[in-house]
């Protein structure tokens, strides 16, 4: 196999996201090359500022590709996008794609339109942010027409509730906070974040659920590019996107 033929997938992430890469390898294996740039750091700032920051240098970072020819790019921060509610992400989308020449995605972009392919009009949210940054994403969601059935809350464990961190959170307090909630049968769940380690939990509940949607901002964007890169739907797909793509996309 000649690995530098395979497609080629930009992936911008936080610089302290443990997740993105990984879950994207195990997703694609090996049919498709990813290749990243992290925000820089931003010490001192609040969580807010930091977002706002990404979304001004998104540009220069993406920049830092250089000349290296991608197929597509993701933006695999979720949160800062939120913040710009659906059209604001939509244009800036558009925007990066065409300075870059190639298609330029958001997580959040590529969560609506897997959500619009498959049909899916209600969700609840799984939520590892900050009270603020939940609602937030709420808000996100039904400013795109989505109905948001409810909000599964997962604190970093062993916090009492009072800890929000994404990178903190582990299958354990995910399947945890699942089996303690009680949500519509027809809701979509919908992972937020791009940070949150996802892919054993939803092994798990694709295996008690099988009719349910499970979506997260990871999966729906290898979705995305599975479908928008030349050549990355060769091969069998991952069990999480097969499920996915025998759904009626």
């Amino acid at each position: 196999m000649d690995l530098l033929s395979l497609p080629r997938l930009g992936l911008v992430v936080p610089p302290e996201n443990p997740t993105a890469e990984p879950e994207f390898a195990t997703l694609f294996g090996h049919r498709v090359n990813v290749y990243t740039a992290r925000f820089p750091v931003t010490p001192g700032l609040d969580l807010l500022d930091m977002l706002e920051s990404y979304n001004r240098v998104l540009p220069d970072t993406l920049g830092l590709f250089g000349a290296l020819r991608l197929d597509g790019a993701v933006v695999a921060c979720s949160a800062s996008h939120y913040l710009l509610g659906p059209d604001g992400d939509r244009a800036f989308c558009e925007e990066l794609s065409e300075r870059a020449g190639y298609p330029v995605y958001s997580s959040t972009r590529a969560t609506l339109a897997a959500c619009e392919a498959l049909g899916v009009r209600r969700l609840t949210l799984v939520s590892p942010y900050q009270p603020w940054l939940t609602d937030t994403s709420r808000d996100f969601w039904e400013r795109a027409g989505l109905t948001v059935d409810g909000v599964v809350t997962v604190p970093v464990p062993g916090s009492g509730g009072e800890e929000h961190d994404p990178y903190r959170v582990d299958t354990a307090a995910i399947l945890e906070r699942l089996d303690a909630s009680s949500y519509p049968p027809d809701t979509a769940l919908l992972f937020t974040g791009t940070g949150m380690g996802t892919l054993p939990a939803l092994e798990e509940l694709a295996r008690r659920e099988p009719g349910r949607t499970l979506l997260t901002s990871n999966l729906a964007s290898a979705w995305w590019a599975r479908r928008a890169l030349p050549g990355a739907d060769a091969g069998e797909a991952h069990p999480l996107l097969r499920r996915l793509e025998t759904a009626g996309v």
